[in-house]
């Protein structure tokens, strides 16, 4: 808060310096910036301060970390995530509210297995070999060892999560509240069970739902490496083949297909009814040529005339549309492909890999005289983006929960504004999805994970499906549903990881016992994520916080992008291009970089594209940049975009804004023990009793209080990227570049008042800087806070967030118009003084039109301009002076300084020369009747514009050559 900057004199207030550190205590700053020096003590004490734990004071702001899952480390993406929220958290402590960040890890079923099995079979072990019981065991060191290196790494970024309430989404508190909510659920018969075409994926042997399905678009024949396959399989191919007709040797049907290795689980051929090429074939059966059943034409209009020859296969065991389309004619199913993607009932060709048996099929089929063409073909296929297997459509039982109700409450807490997403943009997204939601698929055939409460309980003559916590309990229950002696089966199967971190919001408080740490904490203020999982993760929370606690467990969702490369292409191993947050922060050779991805889980063919990439996106590996240049760089991009491309070289430009920091922080130490300053001075507290001593110094206290406000309004908005840019451009341009330059001989040459009042002025502005900065650079801050002989009790982060002073800014308002003219007046001397190549020399300059205004800045300009300035026309023989514009008056710049202290007269030449290509390079545009007819006026006059400066430029040059 500014206060009391009326009048120019300063009016110093003594403070009791016995309840003060003295100046002589003060650690000082070094005159280097080294990051890795301070950053760890920093956070340690931070920590046994217990400055993270909620204060009991303010507005409650409750948050919780999108738990990493432990299948490894940190990536780029997550400090992206940590940074915002952990800003967002200071802040709102630095703003006096009562903060609580809850952190945990996430166990991440089928990820964790997939990644612990690779592990495991570079020591030639499979998760059969050894049984589930050990392998579980397998999967927990696993958990132990990465989630200590996740917490490091969350650390290292500066998080200030309360360690206190940390959570494993397969601890014991979690899998109590995940059994009771799926409980809850059942008992509100919102759970079912039924057979049904799921996705498989025959590497991991268990079901994917929907959404963790990618798709590959492929223009025609493509070969692609598949896990489980020595060789790359080719996609891409439509395969036209004959079924004949029953009693007929020569009459026939032509299919396509590009699948031809599920045809013993066709079922019947299909046309659509409009087509009347086939009229011919209606009531029509055809001979299996394999196993020997007849099959009939069905009539659907699913079936798309103008795919192959119009006619396809029916085989709803192993196709979504075939599926429904066998509901319609009441068909029946057979399924041919097992659980490991291997033939089965198939005849000679059983036990083979589904994709392995394509080519002896064909071939069978060219034998007798079936097989017809072989084409390339457009076409999508399905991956398991876990495992990157192309997925299998099995018929196999599985537990949903319906979501067709949940869903309209979601869209209503949406609509009526009750839930807030940001960017509203994805709101359309919200709608659109859970308008066309499919009940849940929850059941996964894997081992790790939360182990689904579903008993099966048979008695004597009948048997039925019981929730319980226990098999005690289930026993007991089932009693009500079945007669006689009991068994009781556990189904196998584990729950869908995005099910148990769906609860997270209220399970982290206790939930469902009503703690007062639930009453106080749930619902969350916001949730802080990436786009991407927008429905993995966000609609399932809504929609089972309001099902299961009568609320939406969030009143605002915030999504920001995901990060890419500089390139713009998303982050991959196989790529090379993702980068741990530790690699920028103390930074990794190209060496090192080539020694992760070696000993990385990646093939070897992943492995090469990795290593070219590399070289390509970091050819002399990665500098450092300690902690607080990452943060800024990440926080400097707009983070609503969609994605955001990370680029290492704003990452060190941040590096060398910190470093600018330091030293004007390492100046004012300077000065403040070269004029030997009294603790009185240096103590006090500058905001009530400092009054500014010069124009420029309210200039740069009225440019503070305006940054201020920008900085705040974007925290608030989430646009931190204005946040950022305000608080660069403040310290470096305006605070670095003009106010410190502009004191330097005043500090030097000026009367005891004046220096002292600079130096206060720049101590207290620095001093609110470095609060404004710390959410985004809490480390460097830190330091340099604790570093400078102020009044200060305790953290920087237990001060109050600076706040506008729109009175202050009003009163200020025409100085900082004032300022900003003579600015440009600056601005255009030095750009001159470049032109001609005398940018650190001192140069006579006459301004003959002058005003008030110019000579009341005299000293700001000759200080900022390295000028000598006069008023008036020069009185001297012609063409010692040189005339010029500058903003609007006319004035000389001394001649001989052109001709003696600046360029010779080949370095003018060679001036002329390069602003003349230029010209001509505009001329030559503007010329081109394409340009004329279709560039946009704007464009045109910019152009005529910057010939005619061009002109003038290089008009003056030869004059003076």
């Amino acid at each position: 808060m500014f206060c009391g900057f009326n009048t120019f004199q300063p009016t110093l207030k003594k403070i009791n310096v016995n309840t003060l550190r003295l100046f002589e205590n003060f650690p000082g700053i070094s005159n280097s910036f080294k990051p890795n020096v301070f950053e760890d003590d920093n956070y340690s004490q931070w920590v046994d301060k217990g400055l993270f734990q909620p204060r009991k004071n303010g507005q409650i702001y409750s948050i919780l970390l999108p738990p990493p899952n432990v299948t490894g480390t940190l990536h780029i993406g997550h400090a992206l995530t940590i940074s915002v929220q952990d800003t967002m958290a200071r802040w709102n402590r630095m703003c006096q509210n009562e903060v609580v960040w809850t952190p945990g890890v996430d166990h991440a079923g089928i990820a964790t297995q997939v990644i612990v099995e690779k592990f495991l079979m570079k020591q030639g072990i499979s998760r059969f070999d050894i049984g589930r019981t050990k392998f579980v065991e397998e999967v927990w060191k696993w958990k132990s060892d990465k989630s200590k290196v996740i917490n490091l790494q969350i650390k290292k970024l500066g998080a200030s999560v309360d360690w206190e309430r940390e959570f494993f989404t397969l601890d014991k508190k979690h899998r109590d509240a995940v059994n009771f909510a799926l409980i809850q659920l059942f008992k509100k018969e919102l759970i079912y069970r039924e057979e049904s075409l799921i996705n498989w994926s025959p590497h991991l042997r268990s079901v994917v739902s929907d959404i963790e399905v990618d798709y590959i678009d492929i223009d025609g024949p493509t070969a692609l490496s598949l896990p489980g396959y020595s060789k790359p399989i080719t996609f891409g191919n439509l395969i036209d083949f004959s079924y004949r007709i029953v009693g007929s040797a020569d009459k026939e049907i032509v299919v396509s297909t590009t699948r031809i290795e599920t045809m013993f689980g066709d079922v019947a051929i299909a046309v659509n009814p409009n087509d009347n090429r086939y009229k011919p074939y209606w009531g029509c059966k055809f001979h299996h040529p394999f196993n020997g059943t007849e099959i009939p034409l069905v009539l659907d209009h699913r079936v798309d005339p103008t795919f192959g020859t119009g006619a396809v296969k029916i085989t709803p065991a192993h196709d979504p549309t075939d599926f429904q389309i066998s509901k319609s004619h009441s068909l029946p199913k057979r399924s041919v492909i097992n659980e490991e993607g291997v033939l089965e009932n198939c005849g000679g060709f059983s036990g083979m890999l589904r994709f392995d048996a394509r080519e002896s099929i064909c071939s069978e089929l060219a034998n007798l005289g079936l097989l017809k063409h072989i084409r390339p073909h457009k076409m999508k296929i399905p991956i398991c983006s876990r495992s990157g297997d192309v997925l299998e459509y099995l018929i196999k039982p599985q537990w949903f929960i319906k979501c067709k109700e949940m869903a309209k409450k979601a869209i209503v807490a949406v609509e009526e504004r009750k839930l807030i997403i940001k960017p509203e943009n994805y709101q359309e997204n919200w709608f659109n999805w859970l308008k066309n939601i499919q009940d849940w698929c929850i059941s996964r055939q894997l081992w790790w994970g939360h182990q689904l409460p579903f008993y099966y309980c048979e008695g004597s003559n009948d048997n039925v499906w019981i929730a319980a916590e226990n098999e005690e309990e289930a026993l007991k229950k089932s009693k009500y549903y079945v007669s006689g002696p009991v068994i009781a089966h556990r189904d196998p199967d584990v729950l869908d990881t995005w099910f148990s971190s769906g609860i997270l919001p209220f399970a982290c408080f206790g939930w469902p016992d009503k703690t007062e740490q639930y009453k106080k904490y749930y619902p969350l203020n916001t949730l802080i994520t990436g786009n991407d999982i927008l429905f993995f993760w966000v609609a399932r929370m809504v929609m089972l916080g309001l099902e299961l606690t009568n609320q939406l467990p969030f009143k605002e969702v915030f999504l920001h992008g995901i990060i890419c490369d500089s390139q713009g292409r998303k982050m991959s191993k196989s790529l090379g291009n993702v980068i741990a947050p530790e690699d920028v922060i103390n930074g990794k050779s190209l060496k090192e970089l080539h020694c992760t991805i070696e000993n990385s889980l990646l093939s070897s063919e992943e492995k090469q594209k990795a290593y070219t990439s590399l070289r390509n996106l970091y050819p002399e590996g990665i500098s450092e940049c300690g902690v607080d240049a990452l943060r800024f760089t990440l926080l400097s991009n707009n983070i609503k975009s969609q994605y955001i491309n990370f680029d290492l070289k704003q990452c060190i430009r941040n590096k060398h804004f910190c470093n600018k920091i330091w030293q004007a922080c390492y100046f004012a130490n300077l000065w403040l023990k070269k004029m030997n300053l009294t603790s009185e001075f240096l103590m006090l507290d500058l905001c009530e009793n400092h009054q500014p001593c010069t124009l420029m110094e309210k200039w740069i206290l009225a440019k503070l209080n305006y940054s201020i406000y920008v900085v705040n309004e974007g925290i608030k908005n989430g646009d931190f990227h204005l946040s950022t840019s305000s608080l660069r451009n403040f310290i470096h341009l305006e605070l670095c570049d003009i106010y410190i330059e502009y004191i330097k001989p005043t500090l030097q040459k000026g009367s005891s008042a004046e220096s002292r009042s600079a130096l206060q002025t720049l101590v207290y502005t620095l001093v609110t800087s470095l609060k404004c900065m710390s959410p985004f650079m809490p480390f460097l801050t830190e330091h340099l806070y604790q570093s400078l002989p102020i009044k200060k009790n305790g953290f920087i982060m237990e001060t109050s967030y600076p706040s506008y002073n729109e009175n202050f800014q009003k009163t200020h308002k025409e100085l900082l118009e004032r300022v900003s003219s003579i600015l440009m007046v600056i601005n255009e001397i030095r750009r001159i003084k470049h032109r001609i190549g005398i940018n650190h020399q001192q140069v006579s300059v006459c301004i003959v039109e002058h005003s008030i205004e110019l000579q009341n800045f005299k000293d700001v300009i000759e200080t900022l301009a390295k000028c000598k300035i006069n008023f008036g026309t020069p009185n001297i023989e012609i063409n010692s002076w040189i005339e010029e514009n500058v903003s609007g008056f006319t004035t000389y710049f001394q001649q001989d300084v052109y001709k003696s202290k600046v360029m010779d007269r080949a370095a003018l030449s060679d001036r002329r020369n390069k602003l003349q290509i230029k010209l001509n390079k505009l001329l030559d545009i503007s010329k081109n009747e394409g340009y004329q007819k279709n560039a946009p006026l704007k464009v045109k006059k910019s152009h005529c514009d910057q010939i005619e400066s061009l002109k003038k430029e290089i008009e003056k040059l030869e004059v003076n050559n």
